[in-house]
C-alpha cells in the first residue's frame, strides 16, 4: 500500500472516536502507528508471528474469515488484503460478525477499472498486477487472484449485511495519463445516463460513486461502510 494511501485512510480515521479497532491484514503494523496510542488495536496475519503495538496478535488465514475468539470492534480495516482471497465474502461476513452495531469496515485494493487497465484486459485477457498464476499456485501466500472494481465491491459490502460503500479521494485517485480521462468518458456517460434514471437513493448514490474520478480513473480503491443496523 503506498504512502499516499495510507495518509488518506489515516486523514479519514482522525477525530473519529474508535475504542477498539480489527487491523487484517495488519502487515508492517502501520496502522496501529498512524492511530497512535490511545486507540486498542488487534491485528490478524497470515505472514508475521506477531506485531509491536497490537492488544492481540492472531497468525491467521483470512480465507478462513476470522478468529472465533475476535469480536467487540468499532472498525475493523482490510488493507491489501482482499485481492489475495479466495473466499471474500466469507471474510466480509466475518468482518460483519466481529464489528459492533454501525462499525465502520474500511477495505483498500488495487482497482481493475481503469481505461489502461481495461484496455490491457481486452489486448492480453489480464488486467495489470492480476498475471496468469499457472505454475506459481501456493496456497497462503502474496497471489493477487481477485480483482476488484467499485461496483463489484459494493456487491459484496450489500452480501455481507453493510450499507451501500463509498469511495474516499486519494492522490491515486487522479489520471496518470490524459488519454485515460478521455477513455474513461463513454463510462462515465453511461453512468450518470443510469443516474438521471435512478428511483431509489440507494441507486443513485451507486450511480454518483461509480461515475466519480476515483472509481473509473484511480488505480487504487479506498471504499467504507458501516454494518447495517
Amino acid at each position: 500500500m503506498q504512502d499516499s494511501s495510507k495518509a488518506a485512510v489515516s486523514e479519514f480515521l482522525r477525530g473519529q472516536c474508535f475504542r477498539a479497532v480489527l487491523d487484517a491484514p495488519s502487515g508492517n503494523g502501520w496502522l496501529s502507528s498512524a492511530l497512535g496510542p490511545t486507540v486498542t488495536v488487534d491485528g490478524v496475519d497470515l505472514f508475521a508471528d506477531t506485531a509491536p503495538g497490537y492488544r492481540r496478535f492472531w497468525k491467521h488465514d483470512l480465507d478462513d474469515g476470522l478468529p472465533a475468539d475476535c469480536n467487540g470492534y468499532d472498525l475493523a480495516c482490510c488493507c491489501e488484503g482482499i485481492e489475495h482471497l479466495g473466499n471474500p465474502l466469507g471474510l466480509l461476513r466475518a468482518f460483519h460478525r466481529v464489528l459492533n452495531p454501525r462499525g465502520l469496515l474500511i477495505v483498500t485494493t488495487p482497482n481493475i477499472w481503469y481505461p489502461q487497465s481495461r484496455l490491457q484486459f481486452l489486448l492480453r485477457g489480464f488486467f495489470p498486477s492480476f498475471p496468469p498464476l499457472v505454475g506459481k499456485v501456493v496456497r497462503g501466500t502474496h497471489m493477487h487472484i481477485t480483482p476488484w472494481s467499485f461496483p463489484q465491491l459494493h456487491v459484496y459490502f450489500k452480501l455481507a449485511g453493510f450499507d451501500s460503500p463509498q469511495i474516499l479521494r486519494e492522490p491515486l485517485s487522479r489520471a496518470k495519463h490524459f488519454h485515460e480521462r478521455l477513455l474513461a468518458i463513454p463510462a462515465r456517460m453511461h453512468c450518470r445516463n443510469r443516474l438521471r434514471k435512478c428511483a431509489t437513493d440507494e441507486e443513485r448514490e451507486f450511480w454518483k460513486c461509480a461515475a466519480s474520478d476515483e472509481s473509473l480513473l484511480s488505480r487504487h480503491l479506498i471504499v467504507f461502510a458501516r454494518k447495517t443496523e
